[in-house]
């Protein structure tokens, strides 16, 4: 915005924005006025549309402004006028009545709570607060309040470790003042939901960062009111919600310090004598808070884990031990979304008694497992009147994957054999029902992977039951019975005499429209599991693949058929594999081709879809692993996959235009290059030729990613060297005209990620020949452009890029390339080592996630290892170009800090320091 719009545009582009019906002039006001909200001006805008108050719309626009601008644009104000600023806000939250829309009240809260945090001038601001507001303007004080500490750990505001251990200690210094403050409105409103609530919230967030301390808590009245309005199950939700809140928060803080014996047990017995009121929302159909209820009981079973755990191990149970009586109480409550919230808690206990491993201890909580899977069980089955299968994308088709994934996980602690015993034991109840015996069937699915194979009394009755199961049965019960048997592939491949009946009832099974899926996938577990014994079970199997198109199987249950049918056939004979692989290969080709050559309307997901065959070949080809003796001999699959080859360049030719079957295509030439390796070597020119060509006219990144492909099987050919070079040469066009376009980085991280992965295996297969091209300038420009990229998948690989890079410069003595490769990387380093060491540091400091930093740690340290002393140096150049303070004058990092991180980076031992080192001292700039 070249210039300060009149107030008039303004409050018109805010009224179209609101009030016009016409989505076209919405769309045109809402940019403009976006383009207004990141210039300079909107702070003069924001500030005079607060004092007209002209109305609500451009009221909570200017208030949003004002809001936004402080959080992210504080740096365009100049030091002097923060004051007036201050000043300004004051004035307008002063005018702030009960007749104030929320919102702008919220915002205004939040722009003078941002700049409090970032205004280092501003000395004691909860205290000028406090005296300004709090005869006057109780309402906004409690806001402002409130969310003050909620922003202190905003990643937006960028304050820096030291700015936000400087305020933390500020709040922690007037958390006395503060809590006065609440004390005093809780008494003078305690009748007032309203107030109850707000104040409740404030002291949430004051201890949610630990501002107000353990030791405040004893006889605190806030506290107390908390666990009052908790006590009636009567209070109004909100408030009851809020008081949950603060009871969660207050337990969270308990378990960061945990060495407050005597308010443990006031809490722990605190929180018990909820129990009842717990069990009158039970009764009252409250579930929203018996919700409430189990995040208490749970939160405080997770604050005193530890202590149950390490007080258990003697033998004698913790004080505390019975919480988990509490939590298994939510757990059999009769909407799952209760029992649910309890998970975390049973992972994290399964976490620790898989650490400690100690029979004893598994024996303490044994009966709490016990418990558990059997409420679970309960909660797992379906409605009795349910007709059908339940749907794959239904809320509870998703609570019971969560399920079962929990019980896979804790079931250790109780024993596999001893839980499917159990349930079999279930199964035995006379006058059960069918829901009862398809959940209990379901839990045993969960676990079946886990039997050891010398069971003998329980697992065979299971599938005598299941193979003479009468027809009549409800779908969902051999639906799980069909899941068990695939479960249990493992114990049928070491008891193989089982393995017929087992394979000629799925065979029955496939055939039915609701089973067939269920059936593929469990073929497909046996198949893999059972694969040497089922050579003379082929026959039927690729009777299967050829007829499958006529049984209701999704495509999902159609690709695990054909893995685990093509892991049969890597098992035969090398003679006997050419026909088999044919076979199954034509029966995915044959439709393909009809495709090409027609002019067809595509559907996805139906057979009028190339990528539904394309992907079936690419399932056969991935698990199709001959054992090959001998290096020489011709590749048992290379006569085929060479007659598929011309049908997948058809193909490529056909749809370049559509970037899923272009990407299905390319994956497809990947498994089979990597099928047949080197021998593929025949059809590797007119594949580049054809991928090229394709590339500088779609610039689909799958190619770059095909072209890696290649490189890694053929790059170590003398032969192929320079063809690949050409085509890494031709793709660089096309893929630099995009990365370089504006944003061109953020909006394709794709094509950063597949051409710098086919880069890196240039370094890994022929680094002197790609270190000595005509094109390295051009790409580690790129690289050092990309490195800032804050995307996981395609910063990742530009690091490996640059690792690699570095590490050939030093790896691999013993080579006859060694002194080339070591002098080529020792010139890159001379030339643009400082600029990369700057660029590495820029991008850590102010664009990556702390979870990328890892990445930039190796690189830093890589080269290290290569010169030290010349990484002294640049590391110290690139320091000295970081800014010395923040937006509110606070130092970013002290001289000392500064020197700590050279001294700990540079004399690093190991990779972790490093990373270490780096994410403490990226944190000082956030």
């Amino acid at each position: 915005m070249q210039a300060a719009p009149s107030l008039e545009n303004v409050y018109e582009a805010v009224s179209t924005l609101f009030n016009n019906l016409d989505n076209t002039q919405k769309e045109k006001a809402s940019a403009w006025l976006d383009e207004l909200q990141k210039s300079v001006y909107a702070w003069k805008i924001a500030d005079a549309m607060l004092h007209e108050k002209k109305d609500l719309e451009s009221c909570y626009f200017a208030a949003q402004t004002m809001r936004t601008k402080v959080q992210l644009n504080f740096n365009e104000l100049p030091r002097e006028s923060h004051e007036s600023l201050r000043d300004s806000l004051m004035e307008h939250i002063s005018q702030v009545s009960e007749q104030t829309n929320v919102v702008i009240v919220t915002q205004l809260c939040l722009a003078m709570a941002d700049l409090a945090l970032q205004m280092t001038s501003w000395q004691n601001p909860i205290e000028d607060l406090i005296h300004k507001y709090s005869q006057t303007n109780m309402w906004p004080l409690l806001e402002i309040l409130t969310v003050l500490p909620e922003e202190v750990n905003s990643r937006l505001l960028r304050l820096g470790a030291n700015r936000r251990n400087e305020v933390t200690a500020e709040l922690s210094n007037h958390s006395k003042i503060v809590l006065e403050y609440l004390k005093a409105c809780l008494a003078q409103g305690s009748n007032n939901h309203q107030l109850n609530i707000k104040v409740l919230k404030c002291f949430t967030s004051w201890i949610s960062i630990q501002a107000i301390t353990l030791a405040d808590i004893p006889d605190n009245p806030i506290v107390s009111q908390a666990f009052t309005i908790l006590l009636s199950h009567e209070a109004p939700f909100n408030m009851h919600d809020s008081a949950t809140d603060c009871i969660c928060a207050l337990l969270q803080h308990l378990e960061d310090n945990n060495n407050q014996q005597e308010l443990e047990m006031q809490i722990v017995d605190a929180v018990v004598r909820l129990d009842s009121s717990y069990h009158m929302t039970v009764a009252e159909e409250s579930t929203e808070k018996s919700i409430n209820y189990c995040r208490i009981f749970t939160e405080l079973s997770e604050a005193m884990l530890d202590k149950i755990i390490s007080g258990s191990s003697t033998g004698k149970p913790h004080f505390a031990i019975g919480v988990l009586d509490l939590v298994l109480m939510c757990v059999g409550h009769h909407d799952y979304e209760v029992a649910e919230i309890t998970f975390n808690l049973w992972y994290r206990l399964s976490e620790e008694l898989y650490v400690k491993n100690k029979e004893d201890l598994n024996a303490v909580f044994s009966p709490y497992v016990e418990r558990l899977i059997v409420a679970l069980c309960r909660h797992c089955q379906i409605e009795p009147d349910h007709e059908g299968l339940i749907a794959d994308g239904e809320d509870f088709s998703g609570f019971r994957l969560k399920v079962s994934e929990l019980i896979k996980d804790v079931v250790f602690i109780i024993g596999s054999s001893h839980c499917f015993r159990q349930m079999f034991l279930q199964l035995q109840s006379p006058g059960i029902t069918w829901d009862v015996t398809e959940a209990a069937l379901y839990v045993m699915q969960s676990v079946a992977k886990n039997i050891l194979p010398d069971e003998k009394e329980v697992v065979p009755k299971v599938l005598e039951a299941i193979l003479n199961m009468p027809p009549d049965v409800h779908i969902m019960v051999r639906h799980t019975a069909v899941v068990l048997l695939g479960e249990l592939c493992e114990w049928i491949e070491k008891n193989h005499h089982t393995l017929e009946p087992v394979l000629n009832y799925l065979l029955v099974c496939l055939q039915h429209p609701l089973l067939g899926s269920a059936s593929a996938t469990a073929l497909q577990n046996i198949c893999s599991a059972c694969r040497d014994h089922m050579n003379v079970h082929l026959g039927g199997l690729l009777e299967i693949v050829r007829s499958m198109n006529s049984f209701k199987i999704s495509n999902e249950a159609a690709l695990g058929l054909l893995k685990g049918v093509s892991i049969i056939i890597g098992r035969l004979p090398p003679e006997q594999i050419d026909p088999a692989f044919r076979e199954i290969c034509n029966c995915q080709v044959a439709p393909l081709c009809q495709l090409i050559e027609g002019d067809g309307k595509i559907e996805k997901g139906t057979p009028s879809d190339p990528v539904l065959w394309l992907d079936r070949l690419s399932a056969i080809f991935r698990h199709t692993n001959p054992l090959i003796e001998s290096t020489n001999s011709v590749h048992p699959c290379l006569k085929v996959i060479s007659e598929v080859f011309p049908v997948l360049s058809k193909a490529l030719e056909k749809y370049q235009d559509r970037m899923s079957i272009m990407e299905r295509c390319a994956r497809c030439l990947r498994f089979a290059i990597r099928c047949v390796g080197k021998q593929a070597g025949s059809f590797l020119e007119p594949l580049v030729k054809q991928i090229v060509s394709l590339y500088a006219v779609h610039k689909h990144s799958c190619f770059l990613y095909l072209g890696s492909i290649l490189v890694d099987e053929y790059a170590t050919e003398a032969g192929c060297i320079q063809g690949l070079l050409g085509m890494l040469q031709a793709f660089i066009g096309p893929a630099f005209e995009i990365m370089q376009s504006p944003s061109g980085l953020k909006n394709n991280p794709d094509t950063v990620d597949d051409f710098f992965r086919l880069c890196n295996r240039f370094l890994q297969r022929s680094p002197v020949a790609f270190l000595q091209s005509a094109f390295l300038n051009a790409v580690l420009q790129c690289a050092l452009m990309a490195s800032s990229l804050d995307h996981k998948d395609a910063n990742s690989t530009v690091m490996k890029f640059f690792l690699d890079l570095v590490h050939c410069g030093r790896s691999g003595e013993s080579k006859p390339d060694f002194a080339v490769r070591q002098q080529l990387v020792q010139n890159i380093m001379k030339e643009g080592g400082q600029l990369l060491v700057q660029s590495l540091l820029h991008s850590s400091v102010f664009y990556l996630h702390s979870y990328m930093l890892g990445g930039v740690a190796e690189v830093i340290y890589e080269m290290m290892l290569l010169n030290r002393a010349e990484l002294c140096v640049w590391l110290e150049v690139a320091l000295k170009s970081l800014p010395l303070t923040n937006a509110g004058g606070h130092v970013n990092a002290t001289q000392q800090q500064l020197v700590e991180f050279h001294k700990t980076v540079t004399r690093a031992e190991h990779i972790k320091d490093v990373s270490h080192a780096l994410k403490d001292f990226a944190h000082l700039f956030r």
